[in-house]
């Protein structure tokens, strides 16, 4: 009892401390993390084994961690070294494709296609997010989006926060749809043996139906601070349809691709290099290819391409993400470690009894409120039992708790900065260019759409499975 308390008193100062945003996020988590390690396992558990497994460093050097045959889960108990790995790929690949201009030409190509208004391209890229992370990890496709959304806000002259906010939503909204496109659905999926058609005609069909009041929402939510904004340069000559050239080298050329890219080859090595990546994180349930060695491989392909840029391109990864991870793994992993989320599983199960509706709204919006403040993979990993014990008992239908508990996780995780990986990281790009965005401001946007979306989505699921 004592090691809980404790547990839950360390995960209380250090969510209200990133909330008060006093001091650096990966700091804050770090030293939680050292108090979970030293005071809940070493003085009151007095448990080696709580430790080593906590510190995960043993799954490294495993062949699953690397490579898996048949149906395996990606979910690991205390840190998970694979997301810290495959984000760190990412981020390689990220500044590597930045780095020859890959995100500047995609800006202008976007821009030219929305005629540089931002609020066509807060649609826009909101649909991109959402439909992109239907196929690769939600995490990769707000690493590249939100890269994106800055370039062009400096090109364009509008706040790329509210941008960024609503792809990160809907980063997390299409990766529900799918079972590669968020982790908590591969866990599901690789567990109870659902393909990726499965999620696509179940849960997709909530997210799909979830998106378009979620555009709606975030147009009344944005357009007209978006719509205030002035648009110069570039932008307004397009915008004013100026037939003549502009003065200046490369506003008389924005028309051209090639001005945008600082080495030809490296863009077209670039683009080959994210192409494999989206083929390998499709294609990965099929291949046994985990996303550490996906990651790994990424990260030395970049670094190959990159030549005597190496230097520079590791100078840019955001290392205090990576830290802020890994402290925040260390602090989850003592929720798990003293049974925190075993009682909030266990709680669902005695309350639900035998009512269908109620089960089912119990797991959405407990998996929900549960997955904004706790990371939502080990937290998926733990409710399958759970719903896999529930359908034995009451006789409910396994793959309607199945999908109740992908969305309630998914969707979940948006409602706060730390809800989900893709949240964490993007924010993170958006503090890294000098735009950030407090705990008030986002929970402002970001709570009611995930209300928005769960109480669609438990209808949803009410009216086509009970």
């Amino acid at each position: 009892m004592t090691a809980q308390i404790a547990a839950v008193v360390i995960f209380a100062v250090m969510f209200g401390l990133i909330v008060l945003d006093k001091f650096e996020r990966h700091i804050v988590t770090l030293s939680c993390g050292a108090a979970m390690l030293i005071l809940v396992f070493g003085i009151f558990m007095k448990s080696k084994e709580a430790i080593l497994e906590t510190l995960n460093l043993g799954s490294l050097f495993t062949l699953d961690f690397w490579y898996h045959a048949g149906q395996a889960s990606e979910g690991s108990s205390g840190i998970n070294w694979a997301t810290i790995i495959f984000i760190a790929g990412m981020m390689i690949m990220v500044e590597g494709m930045a780095r020859v201009g890959f995100f500047r030409w995609l800006c202008m190509a976007i821009a030219k296609l929305v005629r540089y208004k931002p609020v066509p391209i807060l649609i826009a890229f909101m649909l991109v997010s959402g439909i992109l992370s239907m196929f690769i990890d939600s995490i990769t496709v707000i690493l590249f989006l939100a890269a994106v959304t800055v370039e062009l806000s400096e090109i364009v002259h509008f706040n790329p926060v509210p941008v960024i906010m609503a792809e990160i939503f809907c980063a997390n909204l299409g990766g529900s749809a799918t079972m590669c496109g968020d982790p908590p659905n591969i866990i599901i999926g690789t567990s109870l043996g659902y393909t990726f058609m499965d999620f696509l005609t179940n849960t997709g069909v909530a997210a799909g139906i979830s998106m378009l009041f979620v555009i709606a929402y975030f147009y009344l939510c944005f357009h007209k601070e978006l719509s205030h904004s002035k648009p110069s340069g570039i932008g307004e000559k397009m915008n004013q349809r100026v037939g003549t050239v502009v003065t200046g080298h490369v506003e008389a050329n924005a028309n051209s691709a090639a001005v945008t890219i600082t080495d030809t080859k490296g863009f077209y090595l670039s683009a080959a290099i994210f192409l494999i990546a989206v083929v390998m994180l499709i294609t990965h349930a099929q291949t046994g290819l985990t996303v550490a060695f996906i990651g790994t491989f990424i990260a030395l392909l970049t670094l190959l391409a990159a030549g005597s840029h190496i230097p520079e391109i590791l100078k840019k990864i955001d290392y205090k993400t990576l830290l802020f991870f890994i402290g925040l793994f260390i602090v989850v992993g003592g929720l798990e470690q003293t049974g925190i989320l075993n009682i909030i599983a266990a709680f669902i199960g005695r309350i639900s009894h035998g009512n269908m509706m109620l089960m089912v709204a119990i797991i959405v919006w407990i998996s929900g409120f549960a997955s904004a403040f706790v990371d939502n993979i080990p937290f998926a990993a733990t409710m399958i039992p759970v719903i896999k014990s529930l359908a034995a008992a009451q006789g409910a239908s396994l793959p309607m708790l199945a999908w109740a508990l992908a969305i309630g996780t998914d969707i979940g995780g948006s409602a706060t900065p730390i809800g989900a990986s893709a949240n964490v990281v993007g924010l993170a790009v958006a503090n890294k260019h000098g735009h950030p965005v407090t705990w008030g401001k986002y929970c402002k946007f970001m709570v009611p759409a995930s209300i928005i979306v769960l109480m669609i989505s438990t209808a949803y699921i009410w009216i086509r499975y009970i």
